[in-house]
């Protein structure tokens, strides 16, 4: 596990595993990385690409600056975005889609986007 430090000073944590280009994997609201789909899913992606999977504030490993907003959980996956070398493939399910739909909204270096 490794981390990075989020705009607002907050922790998050994050595993990498693969070779390639960058793509972070957003989980949705009840998962972390222990649990979820991206665990699955980086597995199969890891032989193509360098795979990003995270704990969402205030999950798993990573800490949780309150109050809560959207914006913070923007500023993690922008923070992500720099530790993947400023830009990325970005893969978002459930409300983990909704959060990347806003980080491409917010101008970060998005290459492509998948939500579901």
């Amino acid at each position: 596990m490794k981390r990075v430090i989020s705009k607002d000073g907050t922790p998050i944590a994050f595993d990498r595993s693969g070779n390639g280009p960058a793509v972070i994997l957003v989980d949705g609201a009840l998962c972390y990385r222990g649990s979820g789909p991206s665990g699955s899913l980086a597995a199969a992606l890891a032989g193509h690409f360098t795979v990003f999977t995270y704990d969402r504030r205030g999950r798993g490993d990573s800490g949780n600056t309150a109050p809560y907003a959207v914006e913070r959980e923007i500023e993690d996956i922008e923070a992500l975005i720099k530790e993947a070398g400023g830009s990325a493939f970005v893969y978002g399910i459930s409300s983990g889609a909704v959060l990347a739909l806003e980080a491409a909204n917010h101008g970060l270096a998005i290459k492509k986007l998948a939500a579901v």
